[in-house]
């Protein structure tokens, strides 16, 4: 979103985070958000453009220099702390300059990625387009341009037809697992992001699709563990942990009676219900300040190292 849409920085208007002489500022008034770092006699600002975040983990930001170009502040909303702190992976213990402190330059091809995932339509034959784009994910993000589709369904309402005619419209729901949770790791993390990324420990828990996949009863590719088996794209995540119980009994069954059969492994000897709390613990990613859900589906044993 813009920067002056920003619920976060509206509630918040004058944060501050200080690291070693150097002390960082977010202002928000009725004239818009500035960013401010100082050491010492030394002080460099610049107001925020936008913001990448609805802010219920972090909120992050964008703003432009003299030179046109893009970059990200090093510091970063985070909800648990109610205040700022630094940017996840862009902490730096010995800035060379406020030049430094403040800033890391973002490439063009970087910025196409970050608003190709946090808004719609950001790029045009090919190009990115700021002015243009919608600001968060429509519809449009996931299923693509509708305008054909739109076209032909009202042409087929003038002519009595009722048939939906295949081919206007990208439906994710048909892919096949693999390209299914593919799809969604597309902005969440593939499998592949991760191992050429070279990420390891718990920050590879914000990669969901690459952790779904990295469990045993993955296979080569199970509908019932796609992301949309237990999440429905057109609604906020559920945080009920026995929501999602159907979805863990589709593959076990409820009874211990039940015959184990290699589409169906043997139940939980524990329980049937809240199943994600023991077999997809959340663990503590501590550069989001956050507890995120693993969603390597596995048995947890107590002190066990975080499963690579």
């Amino acid at each position: 979103m813009h920067a002056d849409a920003s619920e976060i920085l509206h509630a918040h208007p004058k944060m501050h985070f200080a690291a070693g002489s150097y002390r960082y500022d977010v202002v928000t008034t009725s004239s818009g958000t500035t960013y401010t770092v100082k050491n010492g006699p030394d002080s460099i600002s610049a107001t925020l453009l936008w913001a990448f975040g609805l802010g219920r983990v972090a909120q992050s930001y964008l703003f432009k220099q003299a030179d046109g170009n893009f970059y990200e502040a090093r510091v970063t909303y985070f909800k648990s702390l109610q205040n700022l702190n630094f940017t996840p992976a862009r902490a730096l213990a010995s800035p060379k300059d406020v030049a430094e402190a403040m800033y890391r330059p973002v490439s063009a091809s970087e910025i196409e990625r970050c608003f190709g995932c946090h808004t719609t339509g950001s790029e045009i034959a090919g190009r990115f387009d700021e002015k243009e784009l919608t600001p968060g994910v429509s519809c449009e993000a996931c299923h693509g341009p509708g305008v054909k589709h739109v076209s032909t369904m009202q042409a087929a309402a003038v002519s009595g037809t009722t048939e939906n005619p295949a081919g206007t419209i990208v439906n994710p729901a048909r892919l096949d697992p693999i390209d299914s949770v593919d799809f969604c790791g597309a902005c969440h993390g593939t499998w592949w992001d991760v191992k050429f990324s070279g990420g390891k420990g718990v920050v590879t828990a914000r990669s969901q699709p690459f952790r779904l996949e990295e469990s045993k009863c993955w296979g080569k590719g199970d509908a019932r563990l796609a992301c949309i088996a237990c999440h429905d794209p057109h609604e906020e995540v559920r945080k009920d942990p026995a929501f999602y119980d159907h979805a863990c009994l589709s593959c076990h069954p409820s009874s211990s009676d039940a015959k184990e059969v290699p589409d169906h492994p043997k139940t939980c000897p524990v329980s049937t219900k809240q199943c994600t709390n023991c077999h997809m613990p959340k663990v503590f990613d501590s550069d989001m300040h956050y507890n995120f859900t693993d969603h390597r589906i596995r048995v947890v044993r107590e002190g066990e190292p975080y499963p690579e």
